[in-house]
């Protein structure tokens, strides 16, 4: 770990953290909620040792980076200009991108709107969804699961972030990365998040230092920043109209865990297996079903998801 170099990068009005490691063709990994560059670092030490040059950066709104306080500056526009600028300033042309999580959900704009930039994909947990021209997401969730679904309780400024005070920031952080629930997280807000289970004992794959380092930083800088994220979901549905039925144009791999709730949600099976993500993903050359594995696989299969990474993108050095 102490390989791996920390700077700080000025893009599209922002200060960037990076963690980078490693010369070669040039991986950038994006990171999901509650998480950190923290979340690759596995994949960091591992690719770099293979001959690529990894690039892992704190996203708008989380750790080391900066995070404007307007919750309408986080859309995926924003987004996307970071990271623009990010490999501008690197004087990088094209990246392998990988994804996870909300980085799988910026990935998968990142090579619907600027292909040119990206070698190839690979992304985990979120499947591409086309846009629905008449509901957005927040709607569609609130359609599907009611007020209590963790994405419709994310949405009001404040509420989550009280909810979250009221425990130690290490123990929602264990939650969150322990959770083999793979039923539609619903939080009624008399239970809060609090009551989501706890996990006595620390899986193998995830250390009493792991929880600290994602602690400390979120002690730092609080939640807002990512939730930020969700309270954009129908902001960026209103600004992407224009790109309704754009298909995702580079070649992908796709992994996800069986235990997953993202691959848990009703007709997401269906739709990997029946030929629906083909549709919009023309260029899907891989899906991995990872068994025994829950959301957060680039932590819990660590070598196994450095390996599928590697397979993949050495196709297309």
């Amino acid at each position: 770990m102490e390989k791996i170099e920390h700077t700080t990068v000025a893009t599209n009005g922002i200060n960037m953290h990076i963690a980078s490691i490693g010369t070669g063709p040039a991986i950038l990994f994006l990171h999901g909620f509650p998480e950190l560059w923290y979340s690759w670092r596995h994949q960091l030490l591992s690719l770099s040792s293979l001959g690529y040059r990894c690039i892992a950066p704190d996203l708008r709104g989380y750790g080391d980076t900066d995070a404007p306080k307007n919750s309408r500056e986080y859309t995926v526009f924003h987004i996307l200009g970071d990271l623009v600028g990010l490999i501008d300033s690197l004087g990088i042309d094209k990246v392998f991108l990988v994804g996870h999580d909300w980085g799988a959900m910026v990935a998968w704009y990142f090579c619907m709107l600027r292909p040119d930039r990206i070698r190839s994909l690979v992304n985990m947990s979120i499947v591409f969804q086309p846009r629905n021209p008449h509901k957005s997401v927040v709607q569609i969730s609130r359609d599907l699961f009611g007020d209590d679904y963790y994405i419709c309780r994310f949405q009001e400024p404040g509420q989550a972030e009280e909810d979250f005070a009221q425990m130690d920031t290490a123990r929602i952080i264990r939650k969150f990365l322990t959770s083999r629930n793979a039923k539609p997280p619903c939080i009624p807000k008399e239970v809060g998040f609090r009551g989501l289970p706890d996990c006595p004992n620390l899986p193998s794959w995830l250390s009493e230092n792991d929880i600290n380092y994602y602690a400390g930083k979120f002690n730092q800088t609080g939640f807002t920043g990512g939730l930020n994220y969700y309270r954009c979901l129908d902001l960026n549905w209103e600004l992407t109209a224009a790109f309704t039925g754009l298909q995702i144009e580079v070649p992908v791999k796709f992994i996800v865990g069986e235990l997953d709730i993202a691959y848990n949600m009703p007709g997401v099976q269906d739709y990997i297996t029946k030929g629906g993500l083909k549709k919009h993903v023309p260029f899907l050359q891989e899906v991995v079903i990872m068994e025994g594995a829950a959301h957060f696989i680039n932590q819990e299969k660590p070598e196994e998801v450095s390996a599928h990474i590697y397979d993949f993108i050495k196709k297309f050095n």
